[in-house]
């Protein structure tokens, strides 16, 4: 039997921004954050949670980026 996927979520602006703010101060919010997050933005807890492991592995990814273009160009010191 195939494994049902769950439709994607699609998050407007204003659910994008609270979601951005929240990362701010907390990248790694427990169960009882990420369900007054999920009340907040208006969808589930489970959505939160895919949402805040995306994030952090976008956040991993500019992360190494920047490391390597700083390597790529040091700062000269003049």
């Amino acid at each position: 039997l195939p494994v049902k996927k769950k439709p994607r979520t699609f998050y407007n602006a204003e659910q994008l921004e609270e979601l951005e703010k929240m990362f701010q101060e907390d990248h790694y919010p427990d169960s009882e954050k990420r369900r007054e997050i999920a009340a907040v933005v208006g969808v589930a807890p489970q959505r939160i949670l895919v949402w805040f492991q995306n994030r952090r592995a976008k956040w991993r990814k500019l992360q190494k980026l920047s490391i390597k273009g700083n390597k790529k160009y040091p700062a000269s010191s003049a």
